[in-house]
Parts: structure tokens; C-alpha cells; sequence
């Protein structure tokens, strides 16, 4: 449960509107009410606060079906990409990481197959060339597996040539970089200078088995169906083994962070404000969080599906002003700076310097694509317009 220090006593307090507010929470009972999913869990925050949270239905938790509560936690899925994100940001802030490195000068082990000359940038912006590069579930966590994988991985297409989202090599090669210029493995690290000093002790990237029993087990409403493009590795096998607790143990550093909807708005919070918490705790400074949420993939690096150009900071999506907003998560309002990460079956988080509002939303339930990108784009817009 969110400490409460970091909860306003009104929606007002904070500069958001309640009646807004109360919009975005009836968005999201709607899906639960009308039986399209099984809970869901949203989150507002403003000025280092919650301006309020709510969360609807049941999940099975600890193997027994009961209701969702605001204590109970769920799966981020690819959310988690912005958590390790700024833990490599705060890399380049302490001068211990360039953009133009080569990831074989860091990972001797990663020098194989072509894959040479890949650049920290190109990792970070999903152009790296090994978007299916695979890491077997029964090894992850093993370092030592993890090494032996990438001198078998290969090169799908040439480094930069395109994008293509690599839904979790990517973030294996960053978690070892990690590794290679702090001495600490990433899930301490990410710990200890991230989200520690956040105050959001129960944002995990590899959750402690004492936190299992509230943990939201993932499901589909209905049978499956693939989205534009197939499944890729998002299979709903490979999603559904995110019940396992050895895999949330792991903390897979592509998609497997464990957090709440009011965790998640939190975090944007300190990134949206010059990187500085509420209690007036420095996290990154605002020159780092500048560098890292500039679009820095060009025109032609489209979604492969939708044709439309990804917009990738490092490691995120940044809104943008060309009118394609929605197509990447952040409904119709937010503004063009808004930047953020959403996850596999619908999570959604994200936060906006221009109006200091930032979002989490979270759900146990995997829908058809349509149904839910209509609902981040509704519960994303109505978000954005909660500044008072």
C-alpha cells in the first residue's frame, strides 16, 4: 500500500479537478461492471501526490479468487522498460556510460555473430538488429546463462536499419550493463537508486515471496486472439507463466516488474517535476531526464503493424504533436512532451510535464487489440484532462 504521505487529503489539493477524476474512475469500473475484464486498478497523480486511486472487481491472489483491493499488485508487463530506463539514465548522469559505446567494449560476450558493432543507443531504441534473440525462461535467473545466450544470439537485420521492438533481449543486454559499470546486479541497483529513493517500496523488479498472495494472476477474457502482426514472444503461454512466482521472482528486466496503478503514476511523478520528489529528494537531474526524453528515432523507424513513426526516447515513448498521440498510448490530450511506457495487455503509465499529471493503470485481463487500445486511449484522454 502507497504511503500515505505521498496521498493528498482532496483531489484539489494537488490542482485536479474531482469531477474529472471521478471521470477516468468510472471509465475504468466500466470494463469490470460490463464483464470485459476481471479488475482493474487506476491511479492519478499531481505534484508528487495521488490525487486519488481505485481499484474494481476480483483476481485470483494467492490461488484464491477474492476482490481486488487497492493493496493488491499487478504484472507492469513492458511498463517496466522505464523503471530500468532511468536506472541507465543515472549511468550517463554519472559519466559511467556513453550512447555511442558498443555494447561488445561493456559485453565481451556480446562481440559475436555481427553483433559488434551495436551502440547503447541503438539497444535503448529498439534498432539494435535482435528483436527475438531468445533467453530461455528456466535460465533467467542465471548470469551465467545470460552470457552464454548472447554469444549465441544473431543479428535478425542490420543494426539501425529499422525498428522492430525487441519485447525482451533489449533489456537483458541493459541489466548487464548495468552489472558491468556498478558492480551491483540491476535488480539491487534499480533498488537502491531508484525506486528506494522514491519512496515506492513496493514497486519491484523481482518481487519477494512474501508479496505473492497479492499479486493479481493474469488471464484471458475469453480465447486469444492474436494482434496485427502475430504474437511474437508475447504469447499468451509466455504471458500466462508471469503466475508463476519463480518468474516474478526473477524480475525480468523487459517485463516483469510487480507495482500498483499509484506505484507506477508515482514514479512519472519525480521524472515530470525536474527529477525531484515531493519530499525534495534528487533523483536525476533535469539536464538528464532532458537527454532522455528526446525522440531520437528518426521518420523513418515506423511501427512495423501501424506504420507510424515509434517516437522513442531512451527506452520510451514520447507522445508527440503530429496527431499520433493515441497510436502510442497517450490518448488525445496529453501534450506533445508527455512521455511513458505502457505494457502488454493494457497497462498503462505515463506522465506529462506540461500539466504535471501523471497515470497508472493497471489490469489482470487480456482482451482483443481493439478493446483495448479503445480503452487506453479513453482512459489516457480522460487522465490528461484532470488538471484543474
Amino acid at each position: 500500500m502507497i504511503n500515505g504521505r505521498f496521498v493528498a487529503k482532496r483531489p484539489e489539493d494537488v490542482g485536479v479537478d474531482s469531477e474529472r477524476l471521478e471521470a477516468v474512475f468510472a471509465r475504468a469500473q466500466r470494463d469490470v461492471a460490463d464483464g470485459v475484464l476481471p479488475s482493474a486498478q487506476v491511479a492519478v497523480a499531481r505534484r508528487g501526490k495521488i490525487a486519488g486511486l481505485r481499484t474494481f472487481g476480483r483476481a485470483v491472489q494467492g490461488g484464491v479468487e477474492r476482490p481486488a483491493t487497492d493493496e493488491t499488485l499487478y504484472c507492469v508487463f513492458s511498463s517496466t522498460k522505464a523503471v530500468v530506463a532511468a536506472a541507465v539514465w543515472s549511468l550517463f548522469e554519472e559519466g559511467l556510460l556513453a550512447l555511442e559505446e558498443r555494447v561488445a567494449a561493456i559485453i565481451p560476450e556480446f562481440a559475436t555473430n555481427g553483433k559488434d558493432g551495436v551502440t547503447v543507443q541503438q539497444v535503448l531504441l529498439h534498432t539494435g538488429g535482435f528483436p527475438f534473440a531468445p533467453f530461455a525462461r528456466e535460465h533467467w535467473e542465471s548470469r551465467e546463462k545470460l552470457l552464454e545466450a548472447f554469444q549465441r544470439w544473431r543479428l535478425n537485420w542490420e543494426p539501425d536499419s529499422r525498428f522492430e521492438y525487441h519485447a525482451a533481449s533489449a533489456h537483458w543486454v541493459l541489466a548487464e550493463i548495468i552489472y558491468r559499470r556498478t558492480g551491483m546486479d540491476y535488480k539491487t541497483y534499480i533498488r537502491r537508486r531508484i525506486t528506494e529513493p522514491l519512496g515506492l517500496d513496493e514497486l519491484f523488479i523481482g518481487l519477494p515471496p512474501e508479496h505473492d498472495a497479492r499479486v493479481a494472476e493474469v488471464g484471458w477474457v475469453g480465447e486469444p486472439v492474436a494482434p496485427p502482426g502475430g504474437w511474437g514472444e508475447v504469447t499468451p503461454d509466455a504471458i500466462r507463466g508471469f503466475n508463476v512466482p519463480s518468474v516474478r521472482r526473477a524480475g525480468v528486466p523487459g517485463g516483469g516488474g510487480i507495482a500498483g496503478a499509484a506505484e507506477m503514476a508515482l514514479f512519472y511523478q519525480a521524472l515530470i517535476n525536474g527529477g525531484e520528489t515531493v519530499e525534495g529528494k534528487r533523483l536525476l537531474r533535469p539536464e538528464s531526464i532532458e537527454f532522455a526524453a528526446k525522440v531520437r528515432t528518426e521518420p523513418r523507424h515506423v511501427d512495423p503493424v501501424f506504420g507510424v513513426p515509434v517516437n522513442r526516447g531512451l527506452s520510451i515513448v514520447i507522445a508527440g504533436d503530429d496527431g499520433q498521440a493515441f497510436m502510442r498510448g497517450f490518448g488525445k490530450v496529453a501534450s506533445g512532451r508527455a512521455f511513458g511506457h505502457g505494457g502488454a495487455g493494457g497497462q498503462i503509465a505515463w506522465g506529462d510535464p506540461a500539466t504535471g499529471i501523471s497515470l497508472g493503470y493497471c489490469t489482470n485481463g487480456f482482451v482483443d487489440w481493439m478493446t483495448q487500445g479503445r480503452r487506453i486511449t479513453a482512459i489516457s484522454s480522460l487522465a490528461a484532462a484532470c488538471a484543474a
